[in-house]
């Protein structure tokens, strides 16, 4: 154990909580975007939004380290960025690890969730992150770990810190903790039997009651919530229309000059066609987690048919097809991140006069 983390007695058992804190690049002190690639570094004690954690922890704990890491170097090398953070983490022996709070900042949200499953996992102890609702990191592992509710900024830094210190407190005490609507995390996707004094059929009834009376209720079940899109209408003459190619399958121009992540993707990329009658295998490859890509790599046109499509419209079947194609990866993607996407992409669509789409998947 470390000389600077021998303390006094406290609340777990004989001594203190030791925590580790966890921070990027920016709330660490180091710097903004242009410290995003830097790689993690540990430094003794609290370190900015740290010094909430202390003072929400008090008596029960005492934060004996921050780790740092820039964005970017985490969330493109997850796994071994995941792997060199938890070293420096059980270097100081800690009982608990808090991530963050994130709040909307998406790079930083998969970070912390994808170290506290690590945490967890590998080192047995209980983590905690906080992060905004529509943060990326949130559908990708609030199954997985605790994740506290916050705002979409810091300013209720001091708010979200202390919901995420008592989660993690009674967490490392073994206490039993309630439901997520009590205790502010994200659900966690699990059911748990309890024992009620009404049967199911008067909790039932009870809920239309309240709902046709225009009263508050809360489902045991949560529905699951889909968006309604309103299909476009058909293309009237395709004779004259422009058709443009769309994949999730990940094909790109060797080399990924947009960097799309094979997994989790936040970006896309869109690729020449000018001049171009069949793609060439040598000039392309696949990035995705999602599947093998043997036949892709053999034929691109099993995932982006620019030669039908040529065909297509040296036949006059359409006008023209479009002379950009679009593509990003659709493995592990997170609902909030595919949106922004998407509607990047229908803008820039439409505003090249395209009249419709074919889009491709694995």
């Amino acid at each position: 154990m470390p000389s600077d983390a021998k303390e006094e007695d406290g609340k777990m058992g004989s001594r203190k909580l030791r925590i580790v804190h966890y921070l990027n690049q920016f709330f660490g002190g180091i710097g903004g975007e242009d410290k995003a690639h830097v790689g993690p570094e540990i430094k003794n004690g609290p370190v900015g939004p740290g010094i909430a954690v202390q003072q929400a922890l008090g008596e029960r704990g005492i934060v004996v380290a921050t780790v740092i890491c820039g964005d970017n170097y985490f969330s493109e090398k997850i796994e071994d960025a995941t792997r060199e953070v938890i070293r420096l983490i059980q270097s100081h022996q800690p009982d608990a690890v808090i991530a963050g709070p994130a709040f909307d900042a998406g790079r930083y949200g998969i970070a912390c969730g994808a170290l506290c499953k690590g945490v967890q996992n590998q080192l047995g102890i209980p983590a905690v992150a906080g992060m905004f609702k529509e943060n990326p990191g949130v559908d990708l592992y609030r199954k997985d770990v605790y994740i506290i509710e916050t705002g979409d900024s810091a300013r209720k830094m001091a708010e979200a810190v202390s919901r995420m210190v008592d989660l993690v407190c009674r967490l490392a005490a073994n206490e039993k903790i309630g439901k997520p609507f009590e205790e502010g995390y994200f659900p966690r996707g699990y059911l748990e039997n309890e024992v009620s004094d009404r049967l199911g059929a008067e909790r039932v009834v009870s809920m239309v009651l309240a709902k046709i009376r225009g009263e508050s209720f809360e489902s045991e079940v949560p529905p699951p919530k889909f968006d309604q899109v309103n299909p476009a209408p058909g293309i009237r003459d395709l004779r004259s229309a422009t058709i443009a190619l769309v994949t999730d399958g990940g094909l790109v121009p060797k080399g990924n000059p947009d960097r799309i992540e094979a997994r989790a993707a936040t970006r896309f990329g869109s690729y020449s066609l000018k001049g171009i009658k069949a793609l060439n295998p040598d000039d392309y490859e696949v990035n995705h987690v999602g599947y093998t890509p043997v036949y892709i790599l053999q034929d691109p046109h099993r995932l982006v048919p620019v030669d039908v499509m040529r065909d297509l419209e040296e036949e006059g079947r359409i006008g023209k097809l479009h002379d950009r194609f679009f593509a990003t990866a659709g493995a592990v993607c997170v609902v909030e991140n595919v949106k922004k996407m998407g509607q990047a992409m229908a803008k820039e669509l439409k505003d090249d006069g395209v009249s419709g789409v074919i889009l491709t998947s694995t």
